[in-house]
């Protein structure tokens, strides 16, 4: 009779953990979306464009997250007209950074990837400029993903000023399909920044201007 009254606490007292870890797991469940979601709106928030990096390198297997985040942006169709050139090269920084009074900081950057678009894998017509934005939301999201490992990086505009695209051409030999849209120096903040508070809700309508 004890060993049958052991026995029933026993088991009353394995079903109490059984599901007391049940609902704990349901919990950490339905908190995940919620986590995942403050740390994405968290990056977007604090992100700002760093134009002064340490010397610290940065390894190839961050290049390779921060590029296949690039490619998870949308794009029209699908068609993903987004083509990328990294540089690494100190010689080819250096240029960049002479050459272009916006982007001083390229001689002190790791690395700068130049985002640029394939305009014979876009549409034909007046559809063909949506590259600009495939390969811009391409770009935001490098910078996110910069950000969200801890690196540093700014968006400098190439596309559609001629003469940058010209030089930034014959700097990277790109075949004339390939035009060059942005250069994003990359590198690991030297100090830290404060992004700019950009919120101005009188740029917002709703359903028409008036």
């Amino acid at each position: 009779m004890k060993n049958s009254s052991f026995l029933i606490t026993l088991l009353a007292a394995a079903l109490v953990f059984v599901t007391y870890k049940w609902v704990d797991s349901c919990n950490n469940s339905a908190s995940a979306p919620e986590t995942a979601r403050s740390t994405a709106i968290n990056d977007i928030m604090s992100r700002t464009s760093v134009r002064s990096y340490s010397d610290r390198a940065v390894d190839s297997l961050t290049v390779d997250t921060l590029l296949r985040a690039a490619m998870a942006a949308p794009t029209a169709a699908n068609k993903q007209p987004w083509r990328f050139v990294v540089i690494t090269d100190t010689a080819s920084l250096d240029y960049i950074s002479e050459n272009f009074g916006s982007m001083k900081m390229a001689a002190e950057a790791q690395l700068a990837v130049v985002l640029c678009g394939d305009v014979t894998a876009t549409f034909d017509g007046e559809g063909r400029e949506y590259w600009v934005q495939d390969v811009s939301a391409a770009t935001e999201n490098l910078l996110l993903a910069a950000h969200s490992v801890g690196l540093g990086a700014v968006w400098c505009g190439i596309y559609p000023i001629s003469e940058r695209v010209s030089k930034f051409s014959a700097l990277l030999k790109l075949p004339e399909n390939i035009v060059p849209m942005a250069c994003v120096c990359v590198g690991y903040p030297a100090a830290a920044l404060t992004p700019k508070d950009k919120w101005k809700p009188e740029y917002i309508r709703f359903n028409s201007w008036n």
